[in-house]
């Protein structure tokens, strides 16, 4: 059988072709081109070792290898170190069959929900079968072709597994493309069959020569712009909601001036904090379910909302509760068509960039009412004195109410935690949060202007990601005049702290600030609120008394978890793993340690004991978790009832 004419040709194997081409790649995004993957992760097993293994090892010059110790906290480094890069770049990461590959699903589901850049290349099961069943292999009876890289499919945009050397030639440029497209973007994941790696082929030579990938601004339709621009200038009462795609389309320059030209408010989503970076009247801050009470005041008001740039998911829209004007209509920009339409939306398909900028000339001239300004002017003013006073490290609360107990020495509360972190902060500065309180509070009081980033991943809400997504920052931007600070709560750091190895190991210089409250204290308030009493959310021991029966009726209380707090040593553990580590109790105390880090190298935990049950003040809307319907629990019914009186603010737009 006769074979394509290739040209010149060069002999390599799968693995090792896969290296070459991906060290061969670039994007290009407004003239600066870059290399697209400049490094690998990965954990090596069966699964990849003697293939993907020795092609980084033969090509380490060419695709750097950082040693990871957990798949999904290593794929979580390099979506960090693409959101930071504004998906101009992004990291490939490989693990083993089995475990280790599936590990890094959930990764693959945070990088396609937050439209991030990610190149996983895990093994999988011989291509061959001659060997049986395989360590680790899932075993199908009625599909021997499907093994647990099949779960990547739904939470990938793009899947392929590679079973012939000659499928590389067309599945990697598909695979650039979708990493380089922001509407497509996301999770591509190549399975690469443990033997199909080793094995060899003639590649042809032009298959490796450097390749550009242009990552483009779509230019909006005009006649789309004028439409919108003609509905704000009819709007008495305009907002704008500025999404992740104002941040990526670096676009915060254009929004500025229009907020400026016509004083429309500006509000911002998880995703789009810090897209407003400089104080202004019509700079709102957070909206939604974490966002300020002023923010949301106003929104309930709008009676023209513009969303640039955002997904408009459950949070930001209070569960469809949060826009409560009768009259209230819906102009968007988005990349994504699908996106832009949301709430029935006028949209203009396009780069937030170009659209904004042409926004801006096609509105010249409109302001909005002086009584819009003066009322935006006077919310957000409130809400400032409200904000400083639960920021202000030096006022005392009031724990009388509180358990009493040995174990927790707190002081301060985790909104003065974030007081002292905001005094601390300077220009350049990039605070991360992700999942739990941290993300809510930074959403609600953090001030992300004048160069003090925030980072939050919220689109997956995923434990785990803090500590890995310090260390994709700090690749990102390896400038050590700043500092990346990682914002975590205990739940979370007890969970996924392994990383900080790979922070030590590379010496790179961040900061771990831990809120030790003893538990998942948001997701206890929240059970407050619709469950009406806590259960199983704070770290206790647990009580006397047996803890499994054989019988159905319990004789006596079985052991709950309702002792004093665990006496767990966050310090010794992040200490243990390389880091040096401080535990200041003060606000003094904690003021000092930030100072004497400011320069220091290498990975620094800071364990600060805070208030549990300490709330920031709440947002002022509703979500749609709703309580059992039916309960011996007599408190339930009350719960359940306000929970159905909060349906009726839902409203549909379309």
């Amino acid at each position: 059988m006769s074979k394509p004419n290739y040209g010149e040709t060069v002999r390599l194997t799968v693995a090792q072709a896969l290296v070459k081409y991906i060290s061969a790649q670039y994007s290009v995004s407004d003239g600066v081109r870059q290399r697209f993957v400049p490094g690998a992760l990965g954990i090596f097993g069966h699964g990849n070792l003697a293939g993907l293994g020795q092609a980084l090892d033969q090509y380490s010059d060419q695709l750097p290898f950082i040693q990871g110790r957990n798949e999904q906290g290593i794929a979580h480094i390099a979506t960090a170190f693409a959101k930071a890069n504004l998906r101009t770049r992004t990291l490939a990461v490989t693990a083993s069959i089995g475990p280790g590959a599936l590990n890094m699903v959930t990764a693959a589901g945070l990088a396609t929900i937050n439209r991030l850049p990610l190149l996983l290349l895990p093994g999988d099961a011989y291509a061959t079968r001659r060997q049986g069943p395989v360590l680790q292999q899932l075993e199908d009876p009625t599909a021997p072709d499907i093994s647990v890289n099949d779960a990547f499919r739904p939470v990938s945009k793009f899947f392929d597994r590679i079973t012939r050397p000659e499928q590389l030639l067309t599945s990697l440029p598909n695979a650039f493309r979708v990493l380089a497209n922001p509407v497509e973007t996301g999770a591509v994941v190549i399975a690469l069959p443990q033997d199909i790696q080793s094995h060899a082929f003639d590649f042809p030579v032009s298959f490796f020569a450097e390749k550009d990938w242009k990552i483009r601004r779509i230019l909006p339709d005009p006649v789309d712009l004028e439409q919108i621009a003609a509905l704000i200038s009819k709007a008495q009462k305009p907002i704008i909601i500025a999404g992740g795609g104002v941040l990526y389309s670096q676009a915060s320059s254009e929004l500025e001036q229009l907020a400026e030209s016509t004083g429309i408010p500006v509000c911002e989503t998880f995703g789009g904090k810090g897209a407003v970076t400089k104080k202004a009247d019509w700079q709102l801050g957070g909206i939604g379910l974490e966002g300020t009470p002023a923010t949301n005041k106003l929104v309930n008001q709008a009676d023209l909302v513009l969303h640039v740039g955002t997904r408009l998911t459950d949070f930001a829209t209070a569960s469809q509760s949060i826009f409560q004007n009768p009259d209230v209509e819906f102009v968007s920009i988005n990349v994504s068509e699908f996106d832009g339409v949301k709430q029935g939306a006028l949209t203009a398909v396009g780069d937030a960039k170009l659209a904004l900028t042409q926004l801006n000339k096609t509105l010249k001239g409109f302001k909005v009412p002086a009584s819009w300004a003066s009322e935006v002017a006077k919310l957000n003013s409130a809400w400032r004195v409200e904000r400083a006073l639960a920021m202000d490290p030096d006022v005392l609360f009031d724990k009388k109410t509180l358990p009493n107990s040995p174990i927790t020495e707190a002081i301060l509360t985790q909104g003065q935690l974030l007081g002292v972190l905001q005094e601390h902060a300077q220009d350049g500065d990039i605070l991360i949060a992700a999942a739990g309180g941290p993300p809510g509070d930074v959403q609600k009081i953090w001030d992300a202007t004048d160069g003090r980033h925030a980072h939050l991943e919220f689109g997956f809400s995923c434990m785990g990601y803090e500590i890995p997504a310090a260390i994709g920052v700090r690749l990102a931007n390896p400038n050590t005049s700043n500092r990346v600070i990682t914002f975590v709560g205990d739940g979370t750091f007890v969970m996924a702290p392994t990383e900080l190895v790979t922070a030590a190991q590379e010496g790179l210089d961040l900061t771990v600030v831990i809120s030790e409250n003893h538990g998942y204290q948001v997701i206890r308030r929240l059970q407050m609120g619709r469950v009406g009493k806590s259960f199983g959310n704070e770290f206790r021991y647990r009580t006397a008394g047996p803890l499994f029966t054989d019988s159905a009726k319990v004789k006596g209380e079985v052991a709950k978890l309702e002792g004093d707090y665990l006496a767990i040593d966050l310090v010794k553990m992040a200490e243990g793993m390389g880091c040096k580590t401080y535990r200041p109790v003060s606000a003094d105390e904690f003021r000092k340690v930030l100072k004497e880090t400011r320069s220091a190298t290498g990975p620094i935990v800071i364990v600060v004991p805070t208030v549990q049950h300490a709330l920031l003040p709440g947002a002022g809307v509703w979500w749609d978790v709703a309580p059992a319907e039916v309960s011996t629990q007599a408190w339930i019914a009350p719960l359940r009832q306000e929970y159905e009186e909060g349906l009726k603010t839902q409203r549909w737009h379309g």
